[in-house]
C-alpha cells in the first residue's frame, strides 16, 4: 500500500510542472493590424479594438497569458484572406485567427498545398519569400454578426432605403472585386449598373470620396462605417439603417489538428455570451454589435447573391 501511495505521489509531482507549464503557455492569436474597430496596431498608440478586448477576455477565462501576432491583410484583388490565415496557422505563428468570416467558402480545404505568408510583425526577408505547407481549418462558434450596410453621402442623407432598389438614380461607388460589387452589379439583372463607379481597392478612398459628396451611396461592411465614424466624428456620411439580408458571422479559426483548443475557446465564448460580456466589449470598442445569426456558417454566398 505504501509503495502504491509513493508511486501515486511521484506521478503527481511529475505531472504538476507540465500542468503549470501549459497554464503559462500563451494563447497566441493572430489579428489584422488595420481593421478598426475590430483590431488596430499602430506605432506609438496602444493596441485597440473589439477583437483585442475579446481575445484578452478569452485568455483570462482559460487562465493563460495572451500573445497577439499582428499581421497585415492587403485589400486588393490578388489577396486571399483564407490562404493567408491558413499559412499563419500552419506556420505556427498563432493558434487562432480572430475576426474570421465563417462561410463554407472560407473554411473549405485549400485547393493548393502551399501558400505565402502575409506580412506580419517580426517577419524576415526569408519569411516573405517562402511558402508554407497548408493544413485544414476548424472554426469556433461565432461571436458577432457582420452585415453589409448601405451608407449615404451628404446629398442623399435623407433617402429612405428599404431595399437595394431604392438606390435607383443615385451615384453609386464600390470597390472592384468586393462582395458589395457583386451584390450591386447583379441586383435585379443589372438594373443599377449604369449608376456604379468602380474604385481600385487600396488605392482609392471609398468613404472619403463619399464624404466629399463625389458619390451618393455605397454598400460596405458595417464595421468599416463604424471605423470611419470613429476616425472622423464630423463626417457627413450617414448610416441608412438598411442591412443586406445575406451576412456572415465572425469567429475564430484554428487548425483541425487541435480540437481541444477549439473546444476550450467555444466554452469561453459560451460563458462570455451568457454573461452579456461580448456585447459590452463591442460597445466599449465603438462597434455596432449584432449577435450571431443562423446559420452559424454561411453557405454559398455567390449563389445566394445571384439568386436574389
Amino acid at each position: 500500500m505504501r509503495r502504491r501511495l509513493a508511486a501515486l505521489g511521484l506521478a503527481m509531482m511529475l505531472a504538476a510542472p507540465a500542468t503549470a507549464a501549459w497554464a503559462a503557455d500563451p494563447l497566441s492569436i493572430c489579428l489584422d493590424e488595420d481593421r478598426p474597430p475590430l483590431s488596430a496596431h499602430h506605432r506609438g498608440k496602444p493596441d485597440s479594438g473589439f477583437d483585442v478586448l475579446l481575445a484578452q477576455a478569452i485568455a483570462d477565462r482559460m487562465g493563460r497569458p495572451l500573445k497577439i501576432q499582428w499581421f497585415e491583410s492587403k485589400l486588393d484583388e490578388d489577396s486571399s484572406p483564407q490562404l493567408e490565415a491558413n499559412a499563419l496557422l500552419s506556420d505556427g505563428r498563432c493558434a487562432l485567427i480572430g475576426g474570421y468570416a465563417l462561410t463554407t467558402d472560407s473554411l473549405v480545404k485549400p485547393g493548393m498545398k502551399t501558400a505565402r505568408l502575409p506580412d506580419f510583425a517580426g517577419a524576415t526577408r526569408d519569411d516573405r519569400r517562402r511558402r508554407v505547407a497548408l493544413g485544414e481549418l476548424a472554426p469556433t462558434r461565432p461571436y458577432v454578426y457582420s452585415p453589409m450596410t448601405i451608407v449615404l453621402g451628404p446629398k442623399a442623407r435623407d433617402r429612405k432605403i428599404g431595399d437595394l432598389g431604392d438606390l435607383a438614380g443615385l451615384r453609386l461607388a464600390i470597390e472592384s472585386g468586393s462582395l458589395g460589387d457583386a451584390i450591386l452589379m447583379t441586383f435585379d439583372k443589372g438594373r443599377l449598373i449604369d449608376n456604379i463607379t468602380h474604385l481600385v481597392p487600396g488605392r482609392a478612398d471609398l468613404l472619403g470620396a463619399l464624404d466629399r459628396g463625389d458619390y451618393d451611396a455605397t454598400l460596405i461592411d458595417l464595421a468599416r462605417f463604424d471605423a470611419h465614424r470613429a476616425a472622423r466624428p464630423e463626417t457627413a456620411i450617414t448610416a441608412s439603417g438598411y442591412y443586406y439580408p445575406i451576412g456572415a458571422n465572425r469567429g475564430y479559426v484554428g487548425l483541425g489538428s487541435d480540437p481541444a483548443l477549439i473546444e476550450a475557446v467555444d466554452k469561453a465564448l459560451s460563458d462570455l455570451t451568457a454573461e452579456g460580456k461580448i456585447a459590452e466589449l463591442g460597445k466599449q470598442a465603438g462597434l455596432t454589435y449584432l449577435p450571431p445569426r443562423e446559420p452559424a456558417i454561411l453557405g454559398d454566398v455567390w449563389t445566394k447573391i445571384i439568386q436574389r
